[in-house]
This record gives structure tokens, sequence and C-alpha cells, in this order.
């Protein structure tokens, strides 16, 4: 089932997510759920804040970058399968230079910005069946990780751009949470007048 993403301005966007157990209720048909979400909205990632759920679980599918030209065959090769679920996420190590790209949230729909990651993280997580993993990525694949990550602690791309960047979009923010904006998906807004 398609579910409404929650927008900008939405309290349940910056709130820190709380782990959760293999006997959540409904966890499979909730990432099935969030998946088909994604998908539906062209996303390449999904968070649970993003469908009103302040818990630690976020989904990725960077398969959209398998056609993308700007990067080597390797990384495009890697993107094409990476098809993730994270729960109780903690990134235990950011290393390497800050690179810059051009992030956009489907929680912050028709706004993008450049927004500086290290290139390379180490991430502990369980899956869907509760298996443990310690996985370390880079390039895309960590930029991608680390912006979902950011949902479940309560942080927004907007929030790693700088103060003049910040009051240049403050209008189109301010738009975003009351509803005045036209995505190609479901959404649910914080301060849209009935």
């Amino acid at each position: 089932m398609v579910l409404p993403i929650y927008a900008y301005g939405d309290p349940v966007l910056r709130k820190v997510g709380v782990e959760i157990d293999k006997d959540y209720e409904n966890l499979t048909q909730l990432i099935e759920n969030m998946q088909e979400t994604m998908v539906n909205a062209n996303g390449i990632g999904l968070a649970a804040p993003q469908i009103g759920k302040a818990i630690r679980l976020f989904i990725v599918d960077t398969s959209p970058f398998e056609k993308d030209e700007d990067l080597d065959d390797k990384e495009r090769d890697f993107l094409a399968n990476f098809k993730k679920v994270f729960i109780n996420a903690k990134i235990i190590k950011e290393e390497g230079d800050e690179w810059a790209f051009n992030e956009g949230c489907l929680s912050i729909p028709e706004v993008t910005e450049d927004v500086f990651r290290q290139e390379k993280i180490t991430i502990e997580y369980v899956d869907e069946n509760f298996e443990k993993h310690t996985d370390v990525l880079d390039g895309l694949a960590a930029r991608v990780v680390q912006h979902e990550y950011d949902h479940i602690e309560g942080i927004l791309f907007t929030d790693k751009i700088s103060s003049l960047k910040k009051r240049l979009i403050k209008k189109k923010l301010d738009n975003i949470s009351k509803g005045k904006v036209n995505p190609s998906y479901r959404m649910k807004f914080p301060f849209l007048k009935k």
C-alpha cells in the first residue's frame, strides 16, 4: 500500500527514532508498504519518520543510479543492486574527505541543495530478519545511507546547508509545510489549511 509521505514541518521528522525489536507490529507489511511508497515517489531511500513513524528503520534502493553516466562502471554495478533494509542502525565511523552532492528529499519536494558529507562510513544494523551486519560503504551508497540515517536522528538535509542558503529557501520550505507544492505522490502537510 502506498502511504502518504510526511512533509517538511511535521514534528515527526524532528524526532529521534526509537529502536524496535522483531515483534514490532506488522513489521513485514510496514517494510513492503515503505518499498511501494518509495518506488511510487521515484525515491532511492525512505525512512520511517517520513511515513509518520519515529522508529529506527529505513530502506534504500539505489538502482536508479545504474544509468548514471557520470559514475564509473564499478560504482554503477554496485548501485544497481544496492537494496537494503536498515533497522536500529548506528553509524560507528565516518571518514575521508567531505564532498558535495546535490541532494533532495521526498519530504521536501522541489528543493535540492549541495550537501557536504564524508565519503566513507561504517554502519552497524540488523536487516528485516534481525540478522546483524556491519557494512563499510563509500561514494553514493554511503551518501544515500547517511541521508536516510539522518532521518532516524531527526535531521534533514536542509540542516546541513549554509545559513544563507537556508534563508534563500525559507519561503519554499514554508510553502511545502502548507501544502503549496504539487508533488507526483501523496503527501501529508502539517499546516495545510482545509
